[in-house]
């Protein structure tokens, strides 16, 4: 997951008055860019929770995913090549349509791979996962927005805190266990409800110290996307060990 605090090339800038060039004055441009952003946001989500049903629902769809294992590397490298594309490539996010393209294709593809890991747990766990990921993610946009914290100056210590939980991660797989499961999950729902937060206010600008520019509104659907998905995986992990 790509997360980026300043610099041209990220689509990131300092606030109105250090940037005139992308300043959000002009309630507008901020009001349509914004109505952009959620609005991609929304098709991506609804995209993937249709994976997600399929999978969940259908047990043909289960066993033909099982013998067609290679389906599941396919889109892993798309989901690879086409989020490492708009990361770094100023071009591919900005160009249209090449960047409603290539975020289809990531959409496509981490909607299927979700949809197998979400097929592995019961339908009333999956469901609840969806409501609880739904009320939290509403829940923090709406703390996002009439908070006085600026987390926009956060990037620095929450990369910090991703690279821990990798580390953690990677720890975790030699010491297999419920407790540890859950602890894990956990901590990762809790830092990437953070991290909502805190793309949630690059994208809002105005009186937060970091923005993103208005032309990065793929970049900023991706980072909302994913941060919402992350949130569902852990919740349904955490739902899933509860249950053991």
């Amino acid at each position: 997951m790509y997360h980026y605090q300043q610099g041209d090339n990220n689509g990131v800038y300092p606030d109105a008055e250090a940037d005139k060039s992308f300043a959000f004055d002009d309630q507008s441009i901020r009001k349509g860019f914004i109505r952009k952003v959620y609005l991609i946001l929304m098709m991506q989500l609804l995209i993937t929770f249709g994976f997600v049903c399929l999978f969940t629902f259908s047990k043909a769809t289960q066993e033909w995913v099982q013998h067609n294992p290679a389906l599941l590397w396919i889109a892993l490298a798309v989901l690879i090549v086409t989020m490492i594309c708009m990361a770094c490539c100023e071009g591919v996010r900005r160009k249209t349509p090449l960047n409603f393209i290539f975020l289809f294709l990531f959409t496509l593809a981490e909607s299927f791979l979700l949809g197998i890991v979400a097929g592995q747990y019961e339908a009333d766990e999956v469901l609840m996962a969806v409501g609880i990921t739904a009320a939290v993610s509403l829940g923090l946009t709406l703390f996002a927005l009439q908070t006085k914290y600026d987390f926009t100056m956060c990037g620095g210590v929450l990369v910090a805190c991703l690279v821990v939980f990798i580390i953690f991660g990677i720890i975790a797989i030699f010491i297999p266990g419920q407790i540890i499961g859950l602890v894990y999950a956990s901590l990762g729902a809790l830092l990437f409800s953070v991290y909502l937060v805190y793309d949630t206010q690059l994208m809002l600008g105005g009186n937060h110290k970091y923005s993103i520019s208005p032309e990065e509104y793929i970049f900023a659907a991706l980072n909302l996307y994913l941060d919402i998905i992350n949130i569902f995986m852990y919740i349904l992990s955490i739902i899933g060990l509860a249950r053991r």
